[in-house]
């Protein structure tokens, strides 16, 4: 019986390349994860430090950085992340050589509540803890503020962080107990009432008119009190 050698060379390279294959999956599964590379996107990267992403990187009750790559469940290690009142979105993801990154986008604030509690509301409207990394330069909200009810004062917060003559100078609101909404401006110890939100734009437009006249005749200290409650005229009362 002729032995044809073609086809036992061809067997013994399939085995071969069968057992370098298993081999190195073996050791590419067993790969220990290096120290977890941190990056923050966007530009508000100021609140979340990388230790404390490092701290929500927890897999089997231990930091991921020395486990073996199998082991690591991505899905988990997001949860984990998403779940810290800091972060707006977080992605973890590992390249073929057992190296895992983790990106990172931080939530913005645009007021701070304080009143009996302390927070900020971001910028979608939602609660978010003061951080002790670093301190945000917003308005503070006062009154009578419920950390589940934020519409109305977020919604004025919001308008506010969208107008840059409004984010220059507002520096506190009040929700007063009705819902209605005054604030104050920098360098005026007046109070600006709002009242409701309706026809906003057009209140916020008045306040900007009188402003500059105000400001241009130099009786912006006469005085204590701006109404913008009527949306086709500003009442004022003096000192």
């Amino acid at each position: 019986m002729r032995i044809n050698y073609n086809y036992i060379k061809i067997i013994g390279l399939l085995i071969l390349v069968g057992g370098l294959f298993a081999f190195s999956k073996y050791r590419n599964d067993h790969r220990k994860v290096a120290e977890p590379n941190i990056e923050f996107l966007g530009e508000n990267k100021l609140f979340v430090s990388e230790s404390t992403v490092s701290k929500l990187l927890i897999q089997n009750q231990q930091t991921v950085t020395g486990q073996p790559k199998d082991i690591i469940d991505l899905n988990e290690l997001e949860t984990a992340l998403n779940s810290n009142p800091m972060i707006k979105k977080a992605e973890v993801f590992m390249s073929v050589n057992g190296e895992l990154s983790a990106e990172i986008e931080q939530k913005r604030p645009i007021a701070r509540v304080h009143t009996n509690a302390s927070y900020y509301i971001d910028d979608e409207g939602s609660y978010m803890p003061l951080s002790s990394n670093y301190a945000a330069r917003v308005p503070l909200v006062t009154g009578n503020v419920k950390k589940n009810n934020l519409e109305t004062v977020f919604q004025f917060a919001k308008a506010v962080d969208e107008d840059e003559f409004l984010k220059k100078h507002v520096i506190e609101i009040r929700q007063n107990d009705d819902k209605t909404i005054d604030f104050k401006i920098r360098k005026s110890d007046f109070i600006v009432h709002v009242g409701t939100l309706k026809m906003l734009e057009k209140k916020i437009n008045n306040f900007k008119a009188f402003y500059q006249k105000a400001l241009k005749d130099n009786i912006l200290n006469n005085y204590k009190r701006v109404n913008l409650k009527f949306d086709k005229q500003v009442i004022c009362t003096k000192r």
